[in-house]
């Protein structure tokens, strides 16, 4: 029994292994399909080697990584591992098929409905509602073979004791492990996203300041050659295009600045209210053009020290996107200030077009956009404003339903 339960625990390690050592450096949207196959491969595995009791009995540890995968992706993923669960069950033949067929099915309907709150949980109460479940699942399962029984004896309640333990004991180490690689990779991007902002930081001032000067000094002279009569109107259409180029350069310097650290001369110790007030007013025309109702709420009274401009030109860049995803169509762009514990909580949400999780997964990075015309540098801003201040920023999108951001700034 003991090599059988440690050989059944080491396919349940496979796949996390198998990710840890090739994939873990790869975005997690593109893993779907290997995380589906990786399991599989090691339900199917659990299912050929089972554990054998010595009072006769035999079980397996298949629904770990089945219960895994309905939690964390839900129909979608869980779908083709219930389908080879079953076509492996029948291949395997012998009493039970039948049974085992109601089982997953029952299985297969229930768990996925709970993986959108279980994903809104934290790192422990994830791996605890996932103990959880796995109790609860194998109580069914043992309540439907004790159904078929006709007396509940010793060798039943032997069966019941050890199948869950292993299944109880079995989830939790693979819950932590699981966590703890995704809480590895998240501390990691945050990590290199940091070094990014600083190094964004620390050019962009300098470099921004140099590029200006000769900018300038270019669109007064071609201002005052424009003013030339003895210019062809074919070269003032030359130098018209130019002086659109040099403001358009001029516009890209301008974004770069916002990179600049906080200037002393805008700090200030306040609670948001102005600031969020103040955005909200000027954006709130653009708006109008684009038929999107503005709806505003404020309920903070925490201060926290940051730099007025910068986060007026964050909080800008967030609107003007989210007004911009709705322009076809108009919408609704709710905005919430609110404090939880010690954390200013802003929640930008709209009503927009959304984006697909690997767009998600890229914002903030450099010269990344979902516009055509966009350079990326608007929503780079943000996140440097933000990180300036040890703030977190979460965006939840999905493809035509509109996007959500949440920033969380501690007191």
């Amino acid at each position: 029994m003991i090599e059988s339960l440690l050989l059944n625990f080491l396919f349940l390690l496979f796949p996390v292994l198998i990710f840890l050592i090739f994939f873990e450096n790869r975005l997690h949207t593109n893993n779907s399909y290997i995380h589906i196959f990786l399991s599989s491969i090691s339900m199917v595995l659990c299912m050929a080697f089972p554990i054998k009791l010595e009072i006769g009995f035999i079980f397996d540890l298949r629904y770990i990584p089945f219960l895994i995968v309905a939690l964390y992706g839900g129909y979608k993923y869980t779908f083709p591992l219930y389908i080879v669960l079953n076509v492996y069950r029948f291949f395997i033949g012998g009493h039970g098929i039948f049974q085992s067929l109601i089982f997953s099915t029952v299985i297969f309907i229930l768990v996925p409905l709970l993986s959108k709150i279980f994903l809104k949980q934290n790192s422990k109460k994830q791996i605890l509602s996932a103990v959880f479940v796995s109790f609860l699942t194998i109580i069914l399962y043992l309540s439907s073979l004790g159904l078929q029984l006709p007396a509940l004896n010793k060798e039943f309640w032997i069966l019941t004791i050890n199948a869950l333990i292993t299944y109880t004991i079995a989830m939790a180490i693979i819950m932590i492990l699981i966590e703890q690689i995704i809480a590895n990779i998240n501390t990691r991007e945050t990590f290199l996203q940091s070094e990014r902002l600083n190094v964004m930081s620390d050019l962009s001032a300098s470099v921004s300041h140099e590029i200006r000067n000769p900018l300038t000094v270019t669109n007064g002279f071609l201002q005052l050659l424009k003013k030339s009569e003895s210019l062809t109107e074919e070269d003032k259409r030359y130098i018209e295009f130019s002086l659109l180029e040099l403001n358009r350069a001029e516009k890209i310097v301008s974004d770069f600045l916002a990179f600049a650290k906080p200037q002393c001369k805008n700090m200030i110790y306040s609670n948001l209210k102005d600031e969020t007030e103040y955005v909200k007013n000027i954006i709130t025309p653009y708006a109008n053009i684009h038929q999107v109702d503005v709806q505003f709420s404020f309920n903070n009274t925490l201060n926290i020290q940051y730099d007025k401009n910068q986060i007026q030109q964050c909080l800008i860049n967030i609107y003007k996107n989210a007004i911009e995803a709705m322009k076809e169509k108009g919408g609704i762009l709710s905005i919430d200030v609110s404090e939880q514990k010690k954390d200013i909580v802003i929640k930008i949400k709209d009503t927009g077009v959304g984006m697909t999780r690997e767009e998600v997964l890229q914002l903030g990075r450099p010269y990344y956009s979902t516009k055509k015309e966009g350079t990326g540098l608007g929503m780079l801003m943000v996140y440097s404003t933000i990180n300036k201040v040890n703030g977190k920023i979460e965006v939840e999108s999905e493809k035509g339903n509109g996007t959500t951001f949440i920033i969380s700034i501690p007191v």
